[in-house]
This record gives C-alpha cells, sequence and structure tokens, in this order.
C-alpha cells in the first residue's frame, strides 16, 4: 500500500466523514458524538487504583501520559534544562496519572542511548526526586490540586538495543533471535546474558525501585515492552534454565523482580507496561513499504502474544501474564505491541514514518483499532485489572469522541498519550474543560521525534512545538532527513 494512498485523519472535515472511512477499512472504533466536559463526562471520572503500598488511591481523570525514552540527559544520565521542560509540561497537561514519565534505566550499560537517564547511584536517584518535584510543582499551579495525581518512573534495561555510548550498538541479548541477530554488527550479539547476570541486572532493578521510592515516586512500571530486554525475555523460548523456555521460565525475570520490590520496599507500588503482542520483524521493500521478514522458521514462536504464522495476535500468553501479576498483586499495566526497531507500525501508528523506517504497509488506522482492540480484551478477560491503553495520538482531532467511547464502555481504563504530549501538552485540560482542539499543535505523527534522536539530537517535536522549531539542531534535523531521503 502507497502513502499516498492513505487519506490524512486531518483530510476527513468530519466526524461523519472519519465514521465512513472507518467503515469502509472495515474496523470497529467506538466514538461518541460530541465528548462531554468535566464534571459529568467519561474522561473526568476519578479512576480507583489498588496496590497494597497505598490501598486503593483516587486517581483524578481518564489521561495518562505515557513514558518516553528521552535523548537529551548528561551524559552521566541526570537530567538537562531540555528534560525539565519536558517535564513541567508534563504536570501541566491535566493528565493525573503520569505512567513513568521517562524510561530510565537502571544502568549505565543498559541504556538505550548515551543521553538517556539513569538511576544507578543515590545521587541519580535524588535528582529524578528534584525532577519529579518539578512536575508536581507545575501541575500544582495548573490544576490546583495534587492529591489525585499519581506519578511513576519506568524502569529499563536496553537489552538487545543498548547504546550506552556514541560508539554505535552494545548489544546483550537473552536468547539468539533467528531474525534480529542478523541486524547486529557482525550478525551476531556482543553478549548473551547467563543466569547469574539476570539475577543480577534483577537486584539492580529493585535497587532502582528503592531510590525511586525515596525520591518520592508513587510507583514504578517495570518495563517489559518494544523489545527491551524485559520483553525479549518473554520470547525466549528457546533460552534454556531458568529464564527460558515454559511460560514460567519466561515470566520469571519480571517475578523475581516484583518479588523484590514487594519485599524490599513495600511503600512503593508496581505497574508493568508490556507489549501484548508481537509480530515477525519487518523491513522497507523495493518500493519502500514495509514488508514481514522471510519466517526463519515455522511455526514462529519468538513473539509473545503473536500468532504462529507471525502476523497475528494469540492473547492467551497476556492473558495468563495479568494472572501472574494478579498474584503478585499487580493490578496496574499499560498496553502496547511490538517493538520501535522492527515493527514501529504495529507500536507506534503514524502516516510520516522516522526517516531511517519504511512506509506504512497499512492505514495506520488499523494498528490503532489492533492496539484498542488488544487493551479491550484484556480488559474485558480480567475487568479487576486496570488498563491504560496506546496508539490514541494518531486520532487527532477524533481522539476526544474515541477516548471518550472507550472508557464509557469500559473497555480501557484510561487514555494513555505520547507523543501528542510533546506537541500538545494540554490536550487533556482542553479536552476536559470542553474546549475546541487548536489543530495547529495535533501531532501529525510527522515522526521528527524519533528521527532526531537516531540521529543523535535532542529530543522534541521539531515541527509543532515553537521551543523546538527554533533549536539550533533543528537545521541539523533538516539535513540528517534530507541525506537520508538521498540515501534511500
Amino acid at each position: 500500500m502507497s502513502r499516498r494512498s492513505i487519506p490524512q485523519v486531518k483530510s476527513f472535515g468530519s466526524l461523519a466523514a472519519f465514521r465512513d472511512h472507518l467503515a469502509e477499512l472495515g474496523i470497529d472504533l467506538p466514538s461518541v458524538d460530541q465528548p462531554t466536559p468535566a464534571p459529568d463526562g467519561a474522561l473526568a471520572r476519578p479512576l480507583e487504583v489498588v496496590d497494597p503500598a497505598w490501598g486503593t488511591r483516587a486517581v483524578g481523570n481518564r489521561f495518562t501520559v505515557l513514558p518516553m525514552e528521552g535523548w537529551d540527559g548528561t551524559t552521566d544520565g541526570r537530567p538537562t534544562d531540555l528534560v525539565r521542560r519536558r517535564w513541567q509540561r508534563f504536570g501541566q497537561s491535566g493528565a493525573k496519572l503520569v505512567w513513568g514519565g521517562e524510561a530510565v534505566a537502571v544502568h549505565p550499560d543498559g541504556r538505550a542511548n548515551p543521553h538517556q537517564l539513569t538511576i544507578h547511584t543515590d545521587g541519580h536517584g535524588e535528582a529524578l526526586g528534584r525532577l519529579r518535584a518539578d512536575l508536581v510543582e507545575a501541575h500544582l499551579a495548573t490544576n490546583g490540586r495534587t492529591d489525585d495525581l499519581l506519578v511513576g518512573l519506568q524502569l529499563t534495561h536496553s537489552g538487545r538495543f543498548c547504546r550506552p555510548d556514541g560508539d554505535g550498538l552494545r548489544p546483550v541479548i537473552a536468547e539468539r533471535h533467528p531474525a534480529l541477530d542478523a541486524r547486529l554488527p557482525d550478525g551476531r550479539p556482543d553478549h548473551v546474558l547467563s543466569e547469574d547476570d539476570l539475577d543480577v541486572l534483577a537486584e539492580r532493578f529493585v535497587t532502582a525501585a528503592r531510590r525511586a521510592a525515596e525520591a518520592g515516586f508513587d510507583f514504578v512500571d517495570v518495563k517489559a515492552c518494544h523489545g527491551y530486554l524485559g520483553h525479549e525475555l518473554l520470547g525466549a523460548v528457546d533460552r534454556p534454565g531458568r529464564y527460558g523456555g515454559d511460560f514460567a521460565g519466561r515470566t520469571r525475570f519480571l517475578r523475581t523482580i516484583i518479588e523484590g520490590i514487594r519485599a524490599e520496599v513495600p511503600s512503593l507500588g508496581v505497574g508493568v507496561r508490556f507489549s501484548v503482542f508481537d509480530f515477525v520483524p519487518f523491513r522497507a521493500g523495493p518500493d519502500g513499504v514495509g514488508e514481514p521478514e522471510p519466517l526463519p522458521e515455522t511455526p514462529y514462536r519468538h513473539a509473545f502474544g503473536g500468532a504462529a504464522d507471525g502476523l497475528g495476535i494469540d492473547l492467551a500468553e497476556p492473558i495468563a501474564l495479568l494472572d501472574l501479576l494478579a498474584s503478585l498483586d499487580v493490578r496496574l499495566v499499560c498496553v502496547t505491541a511490538g517493538s520501535p526497531y522492527y515493527v514501529p507500525h504495529i507500536q507506534r501508528p503514524a502516516w510520516f514514518p522516522p526517516s531511517d523506517g519504511y512506509q506504512p504497509p497499512e492505514d495506520p488506522l488499523v494498528g490503532v483499532a489492533r492496539l484498542i482492540d488488544a487493551a479491550t480484551r484484556l480488559k474485558q478477560a480480567r475487568p479487576e485489572t486496570i488498563v491504560v491503553g496506546s496508539g490514541y495520538s494518531y486520532l487527532q482531532e477524533y481522539l476526544p469522541h474515541v477516548a471518550e467511547a472507550v472508557v464509557a464502555r469500559g473497555l480501557a481504563d484510561s487514555i494513555g498519550l505520547g507523543r501528542m504530549v510533546l506537541s500538545y501538552p494540554d490536550l487533556p485540560l482542553a479536552v476536559l474543560a470542553g474546549q475546541p482542539l487548536e489543530r495547529r499543535r495535533l501531532c501529525r505523527t510527522f515522526s521528527d521525534c524519533t528521527t532526531a534522536p537516531r540521529a543523535g539530537l535532542v529530543s522534541g517535536c521539531y515541527p509543532l512545538d515553537d521551543f523546538y522549531k527554533s533549536h539550533p539542531q533543528r537545521v541539523e534535523l533538516a539535513a540528517v532527513k534530507k541525506r537520508l531521503r538521498t540515501a534511500t
């Protein structure tokens, strides 16, 4: 499918035309005719979140700021003014659940980029505590209260996508992967983690959680998504020993971390963001459109939540994971899918892919519907679990219409926003106040927020945020994009 044959969301012009297009695609996205503002609208309803750390907490509304991987910290993993600006805007957004804010590495070697934040010393924890305080202060100034605000910190290790310095990938992997290993330098990983290695890393997650609690965070997210270490282990069917093979082995790393946090930091809540399905890796075809790589084996067994053909969904194990998490008193999950490195179209639907990516192989609204449907199926299977959805930014003008219908029908508990918060951080406030959206600020999925960091530039919305429009690195970004276009 050529991108030119896919209409942009902004071209529909009306909710009726948007709905007509969904019908043509044969996908079902619920929507309301007109979102109801606070205090009566579904998106304004408080959300009760239960965890042994606090009992029951009332979160003030149904908007969530999703965690993002910043590329603008210091080289030793501390916040800069750019990071502080982003977190202050998260606080100003009006969203009452901040899911991690940032992907923070538990050790410098586990960073996905050389400017990612870390929390491997007490000093780093203190710096993150000041960052959290900036967010809370900004939220108070804009929203008038913080007792209904829940702020977490996402803990991560990037596994096969580690890039801790400026010298390229330094992958450490959970298992050999028949398709992804071929993409590594020399077609091989630098290091396959041993059981002792994973034992040490689990301890580092627990220590990082202690530092997060001391910094004032309400909960930590033990990251298990997007192809990073926690996610790769969930699909490590060929790994021998305690951390692979059957479902019990593949979930042992996650379980060990959570049990450690519960034992050592009982005052800290726990959530898990995980990729609930995955596909075989995609690549750019001869016409630049994404296509699946030939199956390295049949059936394809490495996609957690994926079907045997590598292109479908089987939620049996993700639902079993919800049961396991509930047994650990974790009932707060955030739904995502796949990885931005090898299947970005199922993880982050976009009309404009990153300059080093591939053109969408489907209308991105199909990807949005796939994500929302997966979250719905998990919520219906385990209603007692709080489910935060993702994939909503691509809906643009129609985000509030779909979001309210999803929450009102109980298909998910909260609406997660990622890229949209970079360009239009106060969108939640506008929706809750019943104000018309400012179309010029809506994220159009230009993907510059991905292209720039992959080129070593700082994170930000260069097309729409006035601050980044005038940033000196915007000129460098334009040159990078031109060079990549020429190369392809």
